[in-house]
C-alpha cells in the first residue's frame, strides 16, 4: 500500500475489479454461510468480491490461521489458511472447506461493524511515498498516504475491500464506516518458528509444541533465496529504520551508496523487524501487503505488518527460526 488510489485504479475496484459498491453490502456479509463455498479453490478466481469468503477469511483470522489480507477473492492465501487451520485442530490437512473445517470454523458473531473515524487517525500521513531509495531516504517518515489505508491496515483489509463497503466516505475524521472485525491479537509465547519454503507459510509453536499461529508469507526468491537450516531470534525493532546497503544486500535502481531510510508502515520493512542471528536476514512487514507470496523478496521472510506485529508480540531472543523446503509436517 505505497500510495493513495489513483482514480484509474478506483474505476477497477468498481468496475472490473470487485462486486459493486451498491450490492456488497454488510448484511449480505455478515448473512453470508461458508457452507456456500466451494470445497476446493477454483483454478481461476471469480472476478468478484464473495461475501462468503470475506465471511471466511474473518474466521480464518480470528482463530489464528491469517489469509493475510482480507479481500473477498477465492486465492491461494485462503486454501493456505485452512490448511493452517486443519493443522491446528490436528484435522486432515488438504486446504479445502470440508463440512468439519466449515463445523469448527463458524460462528454467528457479526463479520463487520461500523467505526467512527477519529482525528488521531487523519494524523501522521504523507502525500506518497517514491519507488526510489535515494527519494525515500529524503523523507520525514514513510506513513501511511490515507486514513482509508491506515484503516485498511487497522483491520487487516485490502483498500479496495474498505473503499467498496464505504463507496460514500470522505475518511474523514468523525465519519462512520463499516469494517470487518478480525479479532485482537494472538497472545502467547512462541517456542519454534517454521519457515516453509514450499508452503509460503510460518508456523508458530508454543513450548507444548502446540500450534499457535500461521501465517502466509513470502520466503526470500529464485535470485536471493532464504537461507536455510536452524537460526535463532536475536531481538524486535519495532517502526524500525532501514540501512539500505547495496554491496550487502541488493541493489535498487541506480542507488550505489548507503542510504538510511526513515521508519514507518511504508517503509521497504514495514511497521517490525524480527532480526536473526543470520546476518542481514530477518522476519518483517511490509507496505505492500497484497502481494505477501505473490512476488519475492531480497532473501527475508516477509508478512503483513499486522501479522509480523502479533508474531513479534510473541518471540523474545533464542526463539529457533527453521527454514525447511517441504511442506509443514512432511518427512524430512
Amino acid at each position: 500500500m505505497k500510495t493513495a488510489l489513483p482514480m484509474s485504479l478506483l474505476a477497477l475496484v468498481f468496475i472490473a475489479g470487485g462486486v459493486c459498491a451498491q450490492e456488497l453490502r454488510r448484511e449480505a456479509i455478515d448473512g453470508a454461510s461458508i457452507a456456500a463455498i466451494i470445497a476446493e479453490r477454483p483454478a481461476m478466481a471469480p472476478a468478484d468480491r464473495d461475501p462468503a469468503v470475506i465471511r471466511l477469511q474473518v474466521l480464518l483470522d480470528r482463530a489464528g490461521s491469517s489469509p493475510g489480507v482480507i479481500d473477498g477473492f477465492y486465492g491461494e492465501n485462503v486454501s493456505k489458511a485452512v490448511a493452517g487451520f486443519e493443522m491446528m485442530n490436528g484435522l486432515v490437512v488438504d486446504g479445502k472447506l470440508d463440512p468439519e473445517v466449515i463445523a469448527r470454523l463458524e460462528a454467528n458473531s457479526p463479520i463487520v461493524e461500523s467505526y467512527v473515524i477519529s482525528a488521531e487517525d487523519a494524523t501522521g500521513l504523507v502525500d506518497k511515498i517514491p519507488e526510489d531509495y535515494d527519494e525515500k531516504a529524503k523523507m520525514q517518515s514513510l506513513g501511511y498516504t490515507s486514513v482509508a489505508e491506515k484503516l485498511s491496515e487497522r483491520f487487516h483489509m485490502d483498500v479496495g475491500l474498505m473503499q467498496v463497503l464505504n463507496p460514500s466516505s470522505r475518511f474523514a475524521p468523525g465519519d462512520t464506516v463499516w469494517v470487518v472485525t478480525p479479532g485482537p491479537a494472538k497472545e502467547g509465547k512462541v517456542e519454534r518458528i517454521e519457515a516453509s519454503k514450499k508452503t509460503g507459510q510460518i508456523l508458530a509453536y508454543a513450548e507444548n509444541k502446540s500450534l499457535l499461529a500461521v501465517y502466509p508469507a513470502t520466503i526470500g526468491s529464485q535470485d536471493n533465496p532464504a537461507p536455510s537450516g536452524k537460526h535463532k531470534v536475536k531481538g524486535v525493532a519495532r517502526m524500525p529504520v532501514y540501512r539500505y546497503d547495496p554491496r550487502r544486500n541488493f541493489k535498487q535502481g541506480k542507488n550505489n551508496k548507503v542510504l538510511t531510510i526513515p521508519k514507518g508502515p511504508n517503509g521497504p520493512v514495514g511497521s517490525v523487524w524480527i532480526d536473526l542471528t543470520e546476518p542481514t536476514y530477518g522476519i518483517h512487514g511490509t507496505p505492500e501487503p497484497t502481494l505477501i507470496d505473490k512476488v519475492g523478496s531480497h532473501g527475508c521472510v516477509r508478512l503483513t505488518n499486522w501479522d509480523a506485529e502479533e508474531l513479534a508480540g510473541m518471540v523474545r531472543p533464542g526463539v529457533v527460526v527453521e527454514f525447511i523446503n517441504q511442506a509443514p509436517g512432511a518427512p524430512r
